[in-house]
């Protein structure tokens, strides 16, 4: 056993399925580096984000709570001071903490999801924010800062508040501005060096406090555009129309998440899914460079290690594109593989539902933060029992996810989309039903999909991943018993939403309201 706190990484493969990893069984070697870092982890098979898209689904694994308590659901929200995030509980607790981001929602917008932080290094800017910026001139830090702070952060916030600001960004006339000029996907490549160099600097100043970091990975978000080498490694030729074809989609941005009028030809959506993969082979070698460095340099041996994904990406399944509206297994079923600092969980497999608000609980169980049952109804007062520790393998600690073993992801529709499908096709959103939360319900092998107050499906996931067979004809009790348990889930968690949104504390707030809170003393 480790004698010091661990050092804890949590890593994020943004909009990253998990059908489309050579680690889940994929064809295609997208992810071989991923694939022999399992090797010494733990494989999670049945990994379920909390949300659809980024904001919520962070803001989840950021406090332990599903959207409908946390209330973090468009791009408008931030996250309510009422909620401590982990960044905050664990350096209130002495860790130091740094993010390296590489998307702009979670890196730009003012939704909370940067609390915490000692540094937050931004990747995905018009001014990005690197370490190498703070050894430059003092003049020169000031001024990139001062952009940053009265120019670039503001616009970045008013595009996710305006309907026809995001539209207008959206037309294919503007969209190469933001894809490249502005780095919408970051610097894959650079932020890892980054944190490798940073990490090396901690360790050799002494490392007194143990480090959190946070790396988010933009890679297999559109718009597609890998390397001609990763497009050979995982896919057959493709043929010049399927280039052209890439081309024009990439540059349609209000395509990315429009349901279309018609299913994509064959050889069309053959092209989406190998540049798709390309993009994930590629992102992978760079996360390979981090994993060798850190068995390398011999961090890995007492370092918690999280990969997961926040949630995937729909390429045309049951009907949408993007990740914007549906809790199908293409957006909500994410990889996840953990490394324990303590050598448990090698090579095992844990084929139970979990849900990733669950990182929250084992971020704070790995670095010792504990707090007292205030309240008992309270989704995150048990620490403990909700870690995905393999020392918490015990029913009754599985079971403490909800009281009943079940687990939940909720899709609320992003007001900004349906401004852009409303302006584009409107009567999508009456015949899809898009202006409606979709939520998804986790039981054994079940697992029961309802829009609004209405059952859409409900499907057996081992002879039916794919969801296209629905059961709820055929076993209408089981479907509206589920229907009554998602009911009451979202009854009893709504109502511990705050009233307010938001509230900021400085630093010695935050203290004590940790303290109050009970996570540190």
């Amino acid at each position: 056993m480790p004698t010091q706190r661990p050092n804890i990484l949590l890593v994020v493969l943004d909009t990253t399925r998990r059908d489309r990893l050579s680690l889940y069984g994929h064809a295609a070697s997208t992810s071989p580096n991923l694939d022999a870092f399992a090797d010494g982890a733990t494989r999670y098979d049945r990994a379920i984000a909390a949300a659809q898209w980024t904001v919520p689904s962070h803001a989840s694994m950021f406090t332990g709570l599903y959207p409908a308590t946390h209330g973090v659901t468009q791009s408008t929200s931030a996250i309510s001071g009422m909620h401590p995030t982990a960044p905050e509980i664990l350096r209130g607790a002495g860790y130091q903490t740094v993010a390296f981001c590489n998307n702009p929602l979670v890196g730009v917008l003012n939704n909370g999801l940067q609390r915490g932080f000692d540094r937050f290094y931004n990747y995905a800017s018009a001014a990005p924010f690197r370490p190498a910026e703070e050894r430059r001139h003092p003049l020169l830090k000031a001024a990139l800062r001062n952009f940053r702070r009265h120019v670039a952060r503001p616009i970045g916030n008013q595009f996710s508040q305006s309907d026809t600001m995001f539209r207008v960004a959206l037309n294919p006339l503007f969209t190469p501005l933001w894809t490249r000029l502005i780095r919408f996907k970051g610097d894959t490549g650079g932020s890892v060096d980054d944190l490798i160099a940073y990490w090396g600097a901690h360790q050799a100043g002494g490392a007194k406090r143990p480090l959190f970091a946070f790396l988010n990975l933009m890679g297999a978000h559109l718009p597609y555009n890998p390397p001609a080498d990763a497009l050979r490694q995982v896919g057959s030729p493709l043929a010049s129309a399927q280039y052209r074809f890439m081309r024009g989609f990439n540059g349609n941005a209000a395509a990315w998440a429009t349901p279309p009028d018609e299913p994509l030809p064959d050889w069309q959506r053959a092209a989406l899914d190998s540049f798709y993969d390309a993009e994930i082979y590629a992102q992978d070698a760079h996360l390979g460079r981090l994993l060798q460095w850190l068995k390398a340099s011999g961090t890995l041996q007492n370092t918690l290690v999280i990969i997961c994904a926040d949630h995937g990406e729909g390429h045309g399944d049951h009907g949408f594109f993007g990740h914007g509206f549906v809790t199908y297994q293409e957006l909500v079923h994410v990889p996840l593989v953990i490394h324990w600092p303590d050598g448990e969980g090698v090579g095992q497999v844990e084929p139970r539902n979990v849900s990733t608000r669950r990182i929250f609980h084992t971020l704070l169980s790995t670095a010792g933060v504990f707090r007292p049952p205030l309240d008992e109804s309270d989704p995150n007062a048990d620490v403990r029992g909700l870690s995905l520790s393999p020392h918490a393998t015990s029913e009754a600690q599985w079971a403490g996810d909800t009281g009943e073993g079940a687990v939940y992801s909720e899709a609320y529709p992003p007001s900004i989309f349906l401004g852009v499908i409303e302006h584009r096709r409107a009567p999508l959103i009456a015949r899809l039903v898009l202006d409606q939360p979709r939520r998804a319900l986790y039981q054994g092998d079940h697992k029961l999909v309802t829009v609004g107050d209405k059952i859409e499906g409900l499907f057996h996931l081992p002879d039916d991943p794919a969801e296209t067979h629905d059961l709820a004809a055929v076993h209408p009790d089981q479907a509206h018993s589920f229907q009554h348990e998602l009911q009451a889930f979202v009854s009893s968690h709504s109502a511990r939403r705050p009233e307010a949104a938001t509230f900021t504390l400085d630093d010695a707030g935050t203290l004590d309201h940790l303290r109050a809170l009970g996570y540190i003393e």
